[in-house]
């Protein structure tokens, strides 16, 4: 039997994509891909920092140009990655963006903009890597799932919906894939540090408060949580893992 460390450890030949790649919990993912030898596609929409990204992730780091929202594009993607790199053994759907608004304020094109960026782009580009896994009879797919699709949030109408069809997405992938080689998961992070978070909440001390008060571990995780989250699900120390939602969250989903 292996060990956890060997089960985890050297990526060998393994080809991952991470969409979002070029920052944040993506970046976090990608470096713990690259740092175990898994050649790492990162995509995006900004090539500077797709290729700043690169720069720092080093040579098993290589990044595409891609406007998920544009879904016609996304066969075409996948195509170019098959064509240079011959196989997809894991893909990470990390892409996502987020609005604050009153609910009686969000339009019907504000909502459909982050449904498409957030549900519609994932299951297009699952669908194409799929029909790649289906030939190698193996693979594993990781959804980025939020707190939002565990418990309430305002003003995060349009989040909610897609975080929380991301859940069912990954269950129903998971049943009607896994016989078929390939597994499905996904994390749904807790608070994560980032400047960007770090801010916000020192400057709205009841907010935080609120997150701490209900977070058992008292403390935010660091991307390097999520990354090696990740890396776990898509090792084979996780082989008999698939169709769960990982929250990964110092316990706030089930604090009080």
């Amino acid at each position: 039997m292996k060990s956890i460390n060997s089960a985890l450890g050297d990526g060998g030949n393994k080809i991952a994509i991470v969409t979002g790649g070029g920052s944040g919990l993506g970046y976090a993912i990608a470096e713990k891909f690259t740092q175990n030898n898994i050649q790492t596609i990162i995509v995006g929409r900004d090539e500077k920092k797709l290729n700043t990204a690169k720069k720092q992730l080093g040579k098993n780091c290589f990044y595409k140009t891609c406007d998920l929202t544009n879904l016609p594009s996304i066969p075409a993607l996948i195509e170019n990655i098959i064509g240079e790199f011959g196989q997809i053994d894991i893909l990470v759907n990390n892409a996502g963006i987020n609005m604050k608004k009153e609910f009686t304020e969000v339009t019907d094109e504000e909502f459909q903009s982050i449904v498409t960026t957030n549900l519609c782009s994932v299951f297009a580009i699952s669908r194409e890597v799929v029909k790649q896994m289906l030939k190698q009879k193996s693979g594993n797919i990781i959804n980025i799932s939020s707190m939002a699709a565990q418990y309430g949030l305002p003003k995060v109408i349009a989040y909610s919906a897609s975080k929380t069809a991301i859940d069912g997405m990954t269950r129903a992938m998971a049943v009607e894939l896994s016989p078929k080689g390939i597994r499905v998961n996904a994390i749904a992070p807790g608070f994560i540090y980032s400047a960007m978070t770090d801010k916000a909440l020192n400057t709205d001390p009841e907010r935080k408060a609120k997150v701490f008060g209900r977070t058992p571990m008292g403390i935010m995780g660091q991307p390097e949580d999520i990354g090696n989250a990740a890396l776990y699900l898509a090792s084979d120390a996780a082989k008999y893992v698939t169709g769960v939602v990982l929250p990964v969250d110092g316990g706030n989903s089930i604090g009080f």
